[in-house]
């Protein structure tokens, strides 16, 4: 199972929170939750951060950000891909 992380976010900081964990770019999707209820999911497994950003630039962008709109607090939910693990010499 792929590893996930919350954040509680203002409808204000929604858009930009987002943008910054796409670039980090070990994300595989990105869950909108307001009061327990999945609102968009958005699945990342395009490899380049630059790429998703690029995708996500207009539709979805423009969707968080009338979304952030109505709302004064939701939930970044976000599956990250699972680092490989080393192989040791030993």
């Amino acid at each position: 199972m792929s590893p996930t992380e919350k954040f509680t976010v203002s409808g204000s900081q929604l858009v930009d929170k987002v943008k910054q964990l796409i670039r980090e770019g070990n994300i595989r999707k990105v869950r909108l939750r307001h009061k327990e209820q999945t609102l968009l999911e958005i699945p990342l497994s395009i490899g380049a951060p630059a790429t998703a950003i690029a995708i996500l630039a207009v539709p979805v962008l423009a969707a968080l950000g009338a979304f952030a709109a109505l709302v004064t607090e939701c939930t970044i939910e976000v599956e990250k891909t699972e680092k490989p693990q080393k192989k040791s010499n030993s």
